[in-house]
């Protein structure tokens, strides 16, 4: 069985001062707002034959916000676990349950179950969003780190 949304956020739901985590928090706000994407997640998970019965999957807009949060600081899905694992601004973003850490397994079958249109359609939403100017400080500070690295 899978939740589409998270109806209510945590009263733990908590981004770093720091400037990676305000522009989390930006995103998610943006993020808030485009029930369609959500919704061409769902549908994708649900192309993959999951029934609505058994235990509680991650909901489609977690799933969708891995995604965002893997793309955008282009992490692998073990990477993307240990960041959801570890970082209270991670957690918060994606709006995972309580006590939910999902493993790389389940993110490689869940945010892999989104098919390269609905990944498009994401790209597309979010490239053309108004505020994106105020996302850039964090996918420069990632790039550079990442240059860094290499």
């Amino acid at each position: 069985m899978r939740q589409e949304r998270t109806i209510q956020a945590t009263i733990f739901e908590v981004f770093a001062e720091h400037e990676i985590g305000c522009a989390l928090k930006a995103i998610s706000e943006w993020l808030d707002g485009q029930r369609p994407l959500v919704s061409l997640v769902a549908s994708d998970l649900r192309r993959q034959g999951v029934r609505e019965t058994g235990r509680r999957g991650l909901p489609a807009e977690t799933v969708l916000r891995c995604g965002v949060l893997k793309q955008q600081r282009q992490l692998g899905y073990e990477e993307l676990a240990f960041h959801l694992e570890d970082s209270l601004s991670f957690r918060a973003f994606a709006r995972l349950p309580l006590a939910w850490s999902p493993k790389k397994s389940v993110l490689h079958q869940t945010v892999g179950a989104i098919r390269p249109q609905t990944g498009e359609a994401v790209n597309h939403a979010c490239w053309s969003a108004p505020n994106r100017t105020s996302w850039n400080s964090a996918l420069r500070c990632g790039s550079t780190a990442r240059s860094a690295r290499r």
